[in-house]
């Protein structure tokens, strides 16, 4: 027996368990019976309470009624920045009329060559205007972490008002967690080099939001 096992069998019986390893059985019911902790009030309009946060985080910010109108608002976001108008997208947005907005974006993962990626939410967090993704075979990670701008999809009725709230709403639809649970708030950002922002450090250089009921 390694040294590393007798302490842990030490521990595992002052801890008086009879047997290693965690009784992952009861994990639901403590969740559901552990209190939460103190939370803020929620704000009187979870989708302005959004919007104000994410626009503080340099994130920029478009709504339509109409999901069908997302590919003309992006194409007019990119072609005024001057942009490239090529890229991903998470296959659940493949049905939009990208190429009739003018823009040539492929339903796949992102590779390093990809300067734009379009992907939805599992969820936005008002309290902090931040993006709930969840990692998958149709919900690839890439496509929000590679290009240098990201464009999120978000359907204002997932707008949640909190971080417990987002987790709360993921317990209840996944049958079980993700292999990554990622969490967005703005572009990828640095200040380690004598304490100066630079944004697209380690991800995107710039992120768009377009609220679209989806």
């Amino acid at each position: 027996m390694s040294a590393r096992e007798k302490i842990l069998g030490r521990i595992r019986a002052g801890q008086s368990r009879a047997r290693p390893g965690i009784k992952t059985e009861t994990i639901p019911s403590y969740l559901e019976q552990h209190p939460r902790g103190p939370l803020p009030l929620p704000a009187d309009n979870l989708i302005a309470c959004f919007k104000e946060r994410a626009i503080k985080l340099s994130s920029d910010v478009l709504e339509t009624n109409d999901k069908m109108e997302v590919p003309a608002l992006l194409a007019r976001y990119l072609n005024e920045r001057k942009l490239p108008v090529s890229g991903v997208c998470w296959p659940s947005l493949g049905n939009l009329p990208w190429s009739a907005a003018g823009l040539d974006l492929q339903s796949r993962p992102a590779k390093d060559s990809d300067l734009i990626g379009v992907t939805g939410v599992f969820c936005a967090i008002a309290e902090t205007g931040t993006l709930m993704l969840l990692s998958g075979p149709d919900t690839p990670a890439t496509t929000s972490l590679l290009p240098e701008t990201h464009v999120a999809v978000i359907d204002p009725r997932r707008i949640v008002a909190t971080m417990e709230d987002a987790w709360e709403l993921m317990r209840k639809e996944c049958k079980q967690p993700p292999r990554a649970v990622n969490f967005i708030s703005g572009p990828s950002r640095t200040a380690d080099i004598e304490q100066t922002v630079t944004l697209g450090a380690h991800g995107p250089y710039r992120v768009l939001l377009i609220l679209a009921p989806l």
